[in-house]
């Protein structure tokens, strides 16, 4: 065990600059020594500096690949890990900075990979929606009222929209928990969609397609609770909004082997190049700060993307395809799953 502990120490980039400090300090005394030796005549043959060089240009290429490359990659981690890109294992390096790097690279790996930083995310989430069912509570109660006061007063057009507001509500704020059934969330889009249409009228109109024969499966698939209404309202209100012409909006649900994928395309205004690639590599990033952030652009979309992988993984969450004047695609990867 000795053997091989002794043994792994050299794959060290730490353990490399010291053997390199050695390794020169040996040359520099070698090569005094070889003149030492020449200048009092004591060398015959005048070739003997070739020995020094050739000791150097080994100590060059040496600290080149097994250093100077190493620690190259390892800083190009360090950034990546720093802006929250990557998490890559430093410890799965040919060549480490050092065992005590190492060690602390194990132990975040074991954090991460742990139900702790799960469970303090949940608690954290319960926390906050019980905190803002106040206002929600208040406002439900308040839309009973007026709808009671409407229909008493015969306006049906006043009663319907604070009924399905009122729905809309509770929607939100009851049952706090992770996965709904995908039919309960289609509810409750149609309902929003209703609330929106109050505004728009006749000129704002929503389609929901399934593939093949997959609607009486897919209705019955766990998602995270209200995925489908904000990526909605975020295509109502900065796609749809300013448009002149007719608004469509598009759902279209599907069944790829282990997988759900449900498209919400808009015929908006779209988005410039820029902008995609600004939200595109926003998604990329588990930005908690941004959802703090009420100016940020996406909000809705980073806030589903960010819930998505916290419950499945980085393998799904939502990609987007967005083109100027023609409109957006919002594309919602989501594993088959029945359990609650």
């Amino acid at each position: 065990m000795v053997k091989i502990k002794n043994k792994q120490k050299y794959k060290y980039i730490e353990t490399k600059i010291i053997y390199l400090f050695y390794m020169t300090l040996f040359l520099i005394f070698l090569t005094l020594f070889f003149v030492f030796l020449s200048h009092f005549g004591r060398l015959d043959n005048d070739l003997w500096f070739f020995l020094p060089l050739s000791l150097l240009l080994v100590l060059f290429l040496f600290g080149y690949y097994q250093i100077y490359i190493p620690y190259k990659k390892f800083r190009h981690l360090m950034r990546l890990f720093n802006s929250g890109q990557t998490y890559s294992h430093f410890s799965d390096l040919k060549n480490p900075l050092s065992q005590d790097f190492e060690d602390l690279d194990d132990r975040l790996s074991q954090i991460l990979d742990s139900d702790i930083l799960m469970s303090v995310s949940k608690r954290q989430a319960q926390y906050l929606a019980l905190q803002n069912q106040i206002n929600p509570h208040f406002l439900y109660n308040t839309l009973e009222g007026i709808r009671s006061e409407a229909l008493i007063a015969g306006n049906n057009s006043i009663s319907s929209m604070c009924e399905a507001l009122a729905t809309f509500f509770r929607y939100t704020i009851s049952h706090v928990q992770n996965l709904v059934p995908l039919s309960q969330e289609l509810e409750n889009t149609k309902n929003y969609f209703y609330i929106q249409q109050f505004r728009f009228g006749e000129r704002l109109s929503m389609n929901i397609k399934f593939n093949d024969d997959c609607q009486e499966e897919a209705l019955r698939i766990r998602i995270p609770k209200l995925t489908l209404q904000p990526i909605v309202e975020n295509a109502i209100v900065h796609g749809l909004e300013c448009i002149k012409k007719d608004a469509l909006l598009n759902i279209h649900i599907s069944l790829l082997n282990s997988r759900m994928i449900i498209n919400v395309k808009d015929n908006g205004i779209g988005m410039p190049e820029s902008e995609l690639k600004k939200l595109r590599d926003a998604l990329l990033v588990e930005h908690t700060d941004q959802l703090n952030n009420k100016d940020s652009g996406g909000i809705a979309l980073i806030n589903v993307n960010n819930r998505i992988k916290l419950l499945f993984g980085e393998r799904y969450g939502l990609e987007i395809t967005s083109a100027e004047g023609l409109g957006t695609d919002v594309m919602i990867s989501l594993p088959v799953e029945y359990k609650s």
